[in-house]
C-alpha cells in the first residue's frame, strides 16, 4: 500500500514539474513577444540617436570652420572695433596679411573678465575659410600671440589623450600629427629599408685589393729591371770578349 502511494506521489511531482515547466515556457515566450517589439523600438532609437549625435557633431564642426582662437593679445580695448583694428594691425605688420571689415563674421573675447587680469583669449571669425587658411599657414611668423584652431571641449579632450602617442610615434622616426580628433601616422620606410639591409662583409685576406695591386705592380717593375740588368751585363761581356 505504501509502495503504490509513493509511486502514486511521484507520478504526480512528475506531472506537477511538466506542467509549472509548461506554464513557464508559455509565460516566457508570451513575455517574449510582448518585449520583442519593444526591444526593435529601442534598437532603431538607438541607431536613430547615434546619427544626431553624428548630425550634431558635424554641424559643431561646420560652425566652428571658419574660426580661429587668438592667444596672448593684450587685453586693453575698449570696444569691438578697437579689438579689430588691434587684430588687423597684427596681421598686416607681422604677416603681411591685409583683413578688411567684411571678412569678419564676429570677433569678441572669450569668458568672463578675469579679476587676476589675466587676458582672455579672442575668437575670430571669417566669412570665407580662405582667409582662415591664409592665417593659419602663416601663423609661425607671429611673434607675441598665439593662433590655433577653435576646437569643442570634447574634441580638445581627445587631442590631449592623443598627445602621448604622438610623441612616441615622432621618437619612432615616422610622420605624424593630430588632425581634428584622430591621428595619423606615415611610417619612415627609409628608416626600415636602411635596418634590413645587411652591411657588406669585409675582406678576409691579409692585405686589402688596392695593396695587392700595388705590391704586383711593384713587383713587375723589380722584374722588368733584372732583364734590363742581365741583358746589360750580357752585352757588356760581349764587348769584352771582342777586344780581346
Amino acid at each position: 500500500m505504501e509502495n503504490q502511494f509513493e509511486l502514486l506521489y511521484s507520478k504526480l511531482k512528475i506531472e506537477m514539474q511538466k506542467q509549472t515547466l509548461e506554464l513557464t515556457n508559455n509565460i516566457m515566450e508570451k513575455i517574449d513577444e510582448k518585449i520583442k517589439p519593444v526591444l526593435e523600438e529601442n534598437k532603431k532609437l538607438r541607431n536613430e540617436l547615434v546619427k544626431l549625435e553624428k548630425k550634431v557633431e558635424y554641424m559643431e564642426r561646420d560652425k566652428k570652420l571658419n574660426n580661429i582662437i587668438i592667444y596672448g593679445m593684450k587685453e586693453e580695448e575698449e570696444s569691438t572695433l578697437e579689438l579689430f583694428t588691434k587684430v588687423k594691425e597684427c596681421f598686416l605688420q607681422e604677416l603681411e596679411i591685409n583683413v578688411e571689415e567684411w571678412e569678419i563674421n564676429k570677433i569678441h573675447r572669450i569668458g568672463n573678465i578675469q579679476k587676476s587680469g589675466k587676458q582672455r583669449p579672442v575668437l575670430l571669425s571669417f566669412v570665407s575659410v580662405w582667409k582662415k587658411r591664409e592665417i593659419m599657414e602663416n601663423k609661425k611668423k607671429l611673434k607675441n600671440i598665439y593662433i590655433a584652431e577653435d576646437y569643442s571641449k570634447e574634441t580638445l579632450e581627445k587631442r590631449k589623450a592623443l598627445q602621448p602617442q604622438l610623441i612616441e610615434e615622432r621618437k619612432k622616426g615616422n610622420f605624424a600629427i593630430i588632425k581634428y580628433d584622430k591621428l595619423i601616422v606615415k611610417r619612415n620606410t627609409i628608416k626600415e629599408k636602411r635596418k634590413r639591409q645587411t652591411p657588406t662583409p669585409p675582406e678576409t685576406d691579409a692585405q686589402p685589393r688596392k695593396q695587392k695591386t700595388l705590391n704586383t705592380l711593384s713587383n713587375k717593375r723589380i722584374n722588368a729591371f733584372d732583364k734590363m740588368k742581365g741583358r746589360s751585363l750580357s752585352f757588356t761581356g760581349n764587348l769584352d770578349a771582342e777586344e780581346q
